[in-house]
């Protein structure tokens, strides 16, 4: 086997990206720390044509060296806004017609597996800071709270690797 060429990839530049249909996702970053985990939510929204990303609190935001590091120019592709609070982040995107979910381990959280990705539904999905998660305040003001089934010792997985299991997961329900 040979590994593809960018021409074989068919991958279109910035512009062309910009263009794109995307899939009804916006992605909150509520309080994430690590700039390289930013950059990496970046590059895995370009990957599955997500509308945006709402940036809060301390979330770093482009033009930041390690973001560029891990987002590989996704930072430029990708729709994105600051927000002061995640917690404005969401009531905005809600008066927008998005259904919130919090992406976090609650009481009567529904497994990702089993949650039912409609297409016409428009979702944002709320990924918190990398101690403490989503903040009780957004969690207790999202439609519903989706949990990543895992079994081993560990109690969490990092951001990006939450994020892009997510990601890929409303993609393969409603990519075009």
């Amino acid at each position: 086997m040979k590994k593809k060429s960018m021409l074989d990839l068919h991958r279109v530049d910035v512009e062309q990206y910009k263009a794109v249909e995307k899939i009804p996702v916006a992605v909150v970053l509520d309080d994430v720390r690590s700039e390289m985990n930013v950059g990496s939510v970046f590059r895995t929204a370009d990957a599955f044509v997500i509308e945006r990303i709402a940036l809060c609190g301390i979330t770093a935001t482009p033009p930041k060296h390690e973001i560029h590091k891990t987002a590989l120019g996704a930072e430029d592709s990708v729709a994105w806004t600051y927000h002061k609070t995640a917690l404005e982040a969401v009531e905005q995107l809600r008066e927008q017609g998005y259904k919130i979910c919090a992406i976090e381990q609650v009481h009567g959280s529904v497994s990702l597996e089993e949650f039912p990705i409609a297409k016409g539904e428009k979702y944002a999905i709320v990924f918190g800071n990398e101690v403490k998660g989503v903040s009780q305040a957004v969690v207790d003001a999202s439609d519903c709270c989706i949990e990543i089934p895992q079994q081993g010792t560990k109690h969490s997985l990092n951001i990006a690797c939450s994020a892009a299991i997510v990601m890929w997961h409303f993609f393969n329900a409603l990519k075009l």
